[in-house]
């Protein structure tokens, strides 16, 4: 008995004060994780060792992944009995129905649920309607284009450094020889923690080229994206009832925008900010600000017709569109029974917001041969677009000034 005594009493002293039980440290319960993938891209290098190494820890990673699932699944049973039926329980028609009700900040808050929920709130038939909706009405073909080039741009970056295809990206290529990826999706994911809102914007990152990509890229003003503006420089007296090309940016604050116009000869480009809403529209033609427009509508235009007609200073200015109608000649006395103005090769255009007598009140064209026409005094004039819709006449007309200009 003595015996046992001395020994156990001293198994206890070693074990109490040469072993001192220690909580283990935070990164310990993923050694065995970061083992598993270790031995993993050294048999790439070592093939021998595959058969030998890899194959032993495998079956362990598979038995934990499976017990860990039938817990997750018992665990989702008992809830679903406790609390009764979730959202996710419904049929997917229906599920769709009510995402198709939701704003675009209730939609963001559903992709942060779970990643069921993420694919669906991120789809681009959702977002097509939002996209229109706000921002139909000023993003056109330009735009579009623009954002493919934009995207196009970060796909080449990214797959350059950081894709984990053979052949491509270098940076990711060369780290994950030295190390398992999974050390970087876990730092990141350590440094997530620190933001909420970093947090949610990182569970819910769609694909770049989505249509929610291009939503967020507007609205938080990251997308400079090519449009119109009416009355630009705040209505300057100058630019009364016309519409020039510039590159447009939101800002979420202020619900304005800034445009940026292009440069003007030797002048530096032009920024306005505080543009509404209201004095943009998306270009009616892919025709750049700096080339001539094609007329196709010269044989069609009659006394009274609506146009807008390219303008510019001199040559080394961009276009800018130009409000206008289509006037009587002067042996016309206006009858619209006798009238005969569009059978001539001469059209007149009147713009009525200058006052009778000013050199800005009209111009003639020739309806066959028209190309640029004009001097360095008087301006240049350009191509003509026929307005056929009451809307696009309406948005013009919107712009009047309140007193006859000079």
């Amino acid at each position: 008995m003595l015996l046992i005594f001395v020994t156990c009493f001293s198994f206890i002293l070693f074990f109490r004060y040469s072993l001192p039980i220690k909580p283990l440290p935070p990164w310990a319960s993923e050694m065995r994780l970061l083992s598993f993938y270790f031995w993993k891209d050294f048999s790439i290098l070592f093939p021998f060792a595959k058969n030998t190494l890899f194959n032993v820890l495998s079956p362990k990673k598979v038995n934990n992944t499976s017990s860990t699932l039938s817990t997750s699944k018992k665990y989702q049973s008992i809830m679903m009995i406790e609390e009764g039926m979730s959202v996710l329980d419904l049929p997917n028609l229906a599920l769709e129905c009510i995402l198709e009700r939701l704003e675009p900040a209730g939609l963001c808050n559903m992709a942060c649920v779970c990643t069921y929920l993420k694919d669906m709130c991120l789809s681009d038939h959702l977002w097509e309607n939002h996209m229109k909706k706000r921002w139909g009405r000023i993003i056109g073909h330009a735009a579009v284009k623009q954002w493919q080039l934009q995207i196009a741009t970060k796909k080449k970056e990214s797959n350059y450094f950081l894709s984990r295809d053979k052949g491509r990206g270098l940076l990711m290529g060369y780290l994950c020889k030295l190390w398992p990826p999974v050390m970087f999706i876990r730092h990141a994911s350590y440094a997530a923690d620190d933001d909420d809102a970093n947090k949610m914007e990182s569970s819910s990152q769609p694909s770049v080229d989505s249509i929610v990509s291009c939503y967020r890229a507007l609205e938080t003003g990251k997308f400079w994206f090519p449009a119109q503006v009416f009355n630009r420089e705040n209505g300057h007296v100058g630019f009364m009832l016309s519409c020039y090309d510039a590159d447009l940016c939101y800002d979420s604050h202020t619900d304005t925008f800034q445009a940026r116009y292009p440069p003007h000869g030797r002048r530096a480009a032009a920024i306005e900010i505080g543009v509404s809403w209201d004095r943009l529209r998306a270009p009616p033609v892919e025709t750049s600000p700096h080339d001539l427009h094609v007329s196709d509508c010269l044989n069609d235009l009659r006394p009274n017709d609506h146009i807008e007609i390219q303008w510019r200073r001199n040559k080394q200015f961009p276009y800018g569109w130009w409000y206008g109608v289509v006037g009587h000649l002067e042996a016309c006395d206006g009858n619209i029974s006798y009238c005969h103005c569009h059978e001539s090769d001469t059209v007149v255009l009147e713009f009525n917001q200058y006052t009778p007598g000013s050199r800005w009140r009209h111009t003639t064209i020739n309806r066959k041969f028209h190309r640029e026409e004009g001097n360095e005094a008087d301006g240049f004039y350009g191509g003509i677009r026929k307005l056929y819709h009451k809307d696009e006449i309406s948005m013009w007309q919107q712009f009047w000034p309140a007193e006859i200009l000079e």
